[in-house]
C-alpha cells in the first residue's frame, strides 16, 4: 500500500506568519496552488491558509490583505500526517476532518502536501468516490 511520502506533492513553500494575506495570495498564484502551509519564525508548522480563507476571512469583512499577517489566520486543531502514515491513515484523516488537504511531516520537518488532485491520481474508484461524497458532502470549513 502507498504511504504519504508515495502520495504527496513534494517541497511544499511555507508562507512566514508574519507576511501579508497580499503576499500569500501573490505566491499561491506564482505556484499555481490554492493552499500555502503557514509557518513561524522557529520553521514549525502553523497552519495552513486557503486562496477561500483570504476571500472570506480578510476581503469579505473589509480588512486589507496587505495589512493582515497569515499568522492571524493560523489557527484551530492542525492536521498532519507522517510520511510513512499508510495511504489508508492520509484517507480516513481526511474524510473524518472533511479536509481537502494535509500536509506531511518527516522528521519534524514539512516535505509535502497531499491534496485532493493527489488522492485521485493514487485511489481506486471507490476509496475515492467515498473521499468525496463524505467530503463534499459537509458543509465548507471555516
Amino acid at each position: 500500500m502507498s504511504t504519504a511520502r508515495d502520495i504527496m506533492h513534494p517541497g511544499a513553500d511555507c508562507v512566514d506568519e508574519g507576511q501579508s494575506l497580499a503576499d500569500a495570495a501573490r505566491m499561491m498564484a506564482d505556484r499555481q496552488v490554492g493552499s500555502l502551509p503557514i509557518c513561524g519564525s522557529d520553521q514549525k508548522l502553523k497552519g495552513i491558509i486557503t486562496d477561500r480563507d483570504i476571500v472570506v476571512k480578510c476581503i469579505a469583512e473589509g480588512r486589507d490583505p496587505a495589512q493582515m499577517k497569515a499568522g492571524e489566520l493560523a489557527n484551530g486543531d492542525l492536521a498532519w500526517v507522517r510520511g510513512d502514515a499508510d495511504q489508508g491513515e492520509v484517507v480516513s484523516l481526511m474524510r473524518d476532518r472533511k479536509i481537502r488537504r494535509v500536509p506531511v511531516i518527516d522528521n519534524r520537518q514539512l516535505v509535502g502536501m497531499i491534496s485532493e488532485a493527489d488522492l485521485a491520481a493514487h485511489l481506486d474508484d471507490d476509496a475515492l468516490t467515498a473521499y468525496v461524497h463524505d467530503v463534499y458532502g459537509a458543509p465548507p470549513n471555516n
